[in-house]
């Protein structure tokens, strides 16, 4: 039995190889060009729905990632307010033994102010244009007393706080939420109630002015006083700490987060890119391929059974 030999058979064949080496070597080429397997899902063939999985994970840690980063901010700056009113809590304190030691209170109220006003002001703290301090009411200053004076002007102390009772709450990852709210009210209560005796003191005229030298009754009271505002900075000292664990927690998050992205871009890049060895042998390889088929039509241009039948 002979087999048919058709010149039209010989070409078809001829160009189906040949047109399979150019779909070689151009997916060689895109591989070596953009370093990747493929540009789309099909590319992947059954490791599509793991990479969409994959994916979309990774997006949710990147969102995590950039709200995280605005929170550590707000965090760092709330930090700093509170560790100002532990300290100005402190300066009370060391302003009343000074005034004890030497037996005047010369200087005593008007470091008093400047210390109320370093306390208001820190209550009034502000991030990305909204208080710090007044929970739920963010347009609204947290504390409204300019003046130690208003302190016992008639309204009760309470009145002075603009904060509501809400308190932020922030979701770290998919299983970490934390508390990053304070409220005014909270934390400086117990200081303003220190301003507002001392000020309630001064201005009773069976007790102050606290201004001279001290009588045994205003040593006694200032006495006392220092010992309350000690408790006072104890207390600020522990909210700021508590600040600070927050702060911790979301430090971390954070590198969890970081872990989990490095794992899932290498597991992704697992898929996606390609391997440059493997593609650079690929290309070439492609590349001869059409050379050679190539090579074959261009002979077979010059073939002819009835070449062959002459």
């Amino acid at each position: 039995m002979v087999d048919r030999v058709s010149t039209a058979g010989a070409y078809s064949a001829i160009l189906q190889n040949l047109m399979l080496a150019e779909n070689q070597q151009l997916n060689a080429e895109n591989r070596v060009s953009s370093t990747k397997n493929g540009n789309d899902l099909k590319a992947f063939a059954t490791q599509a729905e793991t990479l969409t999985a994959m994916k979309s994970v990774n997006t949710r840690i990147v969102g995590y990632q950039a709200q995280n980063t605005q929170i550590a901010a707000k965090l760092q700056t709330q930090d700093t307010a509170l560790t100002d009113l532990s300290n100005t809590a402190t300066s009370v304190r060391t302003s009343i033994a000074n005034a004890l030691a030497s037996g005047s209170a010369e200087t005593l109220m008007q470091e008093m102010q400047d210390a109320f006003a370093t306390a208001s002001g820190d209550l009034n703290t502000q991030y990305d244009g909204k208080y710090l301090f007044s929970g739920g009411q963010v347009t609204t200053k947290a504390f409204n007393a300019t003046q130690m004076t208003d302190l016992t002007s008639g309204p009760a102390l309470s009145t002075f706080f603009g904060n509501d009772n809400f308190q932020t709450q922030a979701k770290l990852d998919d299983n970490t939420t934390v508390t990053t709210g304070q409220l005014a009210s909270n934390i400086a209560t117990p200081l303003m109630q220190v301003f507002q005796a001392i000020q309630a003191y001064n201005d009773n005229p069976a007790t102050g002015p606290l201004s001279g030298q001290l009588t045994a009754a205003q040593q006694a009271f200032l006495t006392t006083t220092m010992q309350q505002v000690t408790g006072v900075a104890t207390g600020l000292t522990t909210v700021a700490a508590q600040n600070g664990l927050v702060q911790s927690r979301l430090d971390d998050v954070q590198k969890n987060l970081t872990t989990q992205q490095n794992s899932l871009t290498s597991m992704i890049g697992n898929i996606t890119d390609a391997d440059m060895a493997k593609a650079a042998t690929d290309l070439s390889n492609a590349q001869l391929s059409v050379q050679a088929s190539a090579k074959v039509l261009q002979a077979l241009q010059g073939d002819s059974l009835l070449n062959l039948l002459k």
